[in-house]
């Protein structure tokens, strides 16, 4: 690895050198074993650590199959995806990696007693399966996380439709928390030259997801002067969306949690902030009892915002905490796009609010790699910038993950594989110094 690293340092090295470059055996890999499972069994969910269940071990480097690629790993990130596996919840992955492995003899290598975890990258192509024409040994790039079979018909109008639609890194081995990652090569998107490797890994999977659940046509597609509702306004998904609000006309209405995390956004342009932990909104009396006098009180403080306007498009991802006042706020014929559910899956919410006013929900996972490209394209043209506040190295990837479990961190989380140091992989340091207050935004908070 280190010759593969110092080829990559170098800044200069030709790409038929790194065709030459021998390929190790093993490499270094964040992952959760099979046989553990089971720990922790009984403990409430915030009660899971996963600095106990992420492990760094070396493993053998995957076989190489048509139509992928093996990407030396600069940097990765931290999404919730990585939290789910490495706490067991709502299911084990192993289960993903189980049906995955009977579909061929190919996809049989995902299916072993450890998954090697993570859903972002930002590295250098090693090497590259039968098939692949459009990238090469040494091209520096980051990967999406959508991994697809594409032999069904239904996935080629929208390739999150495909039936073997997957999550690389999740719902397949070889992730992108590691030395070494396999991906399809179709996964593959330019790396943005203004940007370092740790910032260039952290956007994908949180940025696409934003631009497909906010802006796309599978999603709300947000237009100017829309009023748009964001849980989370400065976390990792959140971050991307009141940006997209921002560059699209939009008025974003953010919610968060503190008074740091308000100044971020208003740092980004965003002048409607609710500080909800401030303003003391309680959405459940208790587990099973939800308050609609807070709803209405909600909804009255977005309209003094918004002077007097609903909600357009509600931006969701926190779920059953928040999807019964987000239901309730949003206008008449609006909007609310869904793409996870961080505080519980069990949505409620009053239907009369809904079907009586016409309201719409509209799911969205991840992006298509349209979608994907599109959302890359304006990271790499400077028109929307990367959330990342720490990185930690990948010996302290259960820490980092354990940050973002407890939610203790701001927009992203990333995380140092082969990368020696923050700040290295720069190849165009004046398009860089004219955006550089905007990507070290989030830096500190």
């Amino acid at each position: 690895m280190q010759q593969i690293l110092d080829a990559i340092l170098a800044g200069d090295t030709a790409p038929e050198e790194f065709a030459h470059l021998d390929v190790p055996e093993s490499y270094r890999a964040a992952l959760v074993r099979k046989d553990e499972v089971d720990m922790f069994e009984g403990m409430e969910t915030k009660e899971k650590d996963p600095r106990k269940s992420l492990h760094v071990e070396d493993v053998p480097v995957p076989e190489l199959g048509p139509g992928e690629a093996l990407v030396a790993v600069m940097a990765s990130a931290i999404n919730y995806n990585t939290v789910w596996t490495s706490i067991f919840e709502p299911v084990s992955t192993f289960g993903f990696l189980e049906r995955y492995g009977r579909l061929s003899p190919l996809t049989k290598r995902h299916d072993l007693p450890y998954h090697v975890v993570g859903s972002d990258l930002a590295g250098v192509v090693l090497r590259v399966g039968p098939g692949v024409t459009k990238w090469k040994p040494g091209q520096e790039v980051v990967a999406h996380c959508l991994s697809v079979e594409l032999e069904d018909h239904m996935g080629h109008d929208d390739t999150m439709l495909d039936p073997q639609q997957r999550i690389w890194g999740f719902e397949t081995n070889f992730g992108g928390l590691a030395d070494v990652a396999l991906v399809k090569a179709n996964q593959l998107m330019p790396k943005p030259d203004h940007l370092t490797w740790e910032e260039a890994a952290s956007p994908g999977l949180v940025n696409c997801t934003a631009y497909r659940q906010l802006v796309s046509h599978h999603g709300g597609q947000m237009k100017q002067g829309d009023n748009v509702l964001i849980w989370g306004a400065s976390g990792g998904l959140g971050g991307f969306a009141t940006q997209y609000a921002l560059n699209g006309g939009a008025t974003p209405v953010c919610v968060v949690s503190s008074e740091d995390k308000a100044e971020v956004c208003r740092s980004m342009g965003a002048e409607l902030v609710i500080n909800r932990n401030e303003e003391g909104y309680r959405f459940w009396k208790d587990e099973r009892t939800q308050d609609p006098k807070e709803w209405k009180r909600f909804g009255a403080r977005i309209r003094e915002l918004t002077g007097g306007e609903d909600i357009d498009i509600v931006f969701e991802h926190p779920g059953r905490e928040t999807f019964g006042a987000s239901v309730y706020v949003t206008r008449k014929g609006g909007t609310i796009t869904t793409c996870a559910s961080t505080s519980g899956y069990m949505h409620e919410y009053d239907n009369r609010y809904l079907w009586m006013n016409l309201k719409r929900i509209i799911s969205s996972h991840f992006a298509n790699y349209r979608e994907s490209w599109e959302a890359n394209r304006l990271v790499a043209k400077g028109r929307i910038h990367p959330t990342l506040s720490r990185s930690y190295p990948l010996t302290e990837v259960g820490q980092a993950t354990l940050d973002v479990h407890q939610n203790a961190h701001q927009g992203k989380v990333g995380v140092l594989c082969l990368a020696p140091e923050e700040g290295l992989g720069v190849r165009d340091p004046e398009f860089r110094a004219q955006h550089e207050d905007a990507i070290n935004r989030f830096r500190g908070v």
